[in-house]
């Protein structure tokens, strides 16, 4: 099994390990281990495509039909008497 050491954790993190490792009957050191191992148990990937993730958490809700708009130039061409 590794080590590991975590520095400049704050102060208001720590209090809060420590709160919930009493809670739960345990040193800060198993809530620590026990949070990393749930945090870091689950399989699913999250997608690294945002467009991805978009669809996939708002997809089911289905699509929005938009009217066409029609499209002009931006502004006219400017005729320098060539």
């Amino acid at each position: 099994m590794a080590v590991m050491t975590i520095r400049n954790i704050d102060d208001t993190i720590k209090k809060r390990l420590r709160v919930r490792a009493a809670v739960n009957g345990r040193s800060m050191e198993d809530e620590a281990r026990d949070i990393l191992r749930s945090a870091l148990s689950t399989d699913d990937p999250r997608p690294r495509n945002l467009a991805h993730a978009i669809h996939e958490r708002f997809g089911v809700l289905g699509g929005v039909d938009l009217p066409d708009v029609p499209r002009e130039a931006i502004r006219h061409t400017v005729d320098f008497g060539e």
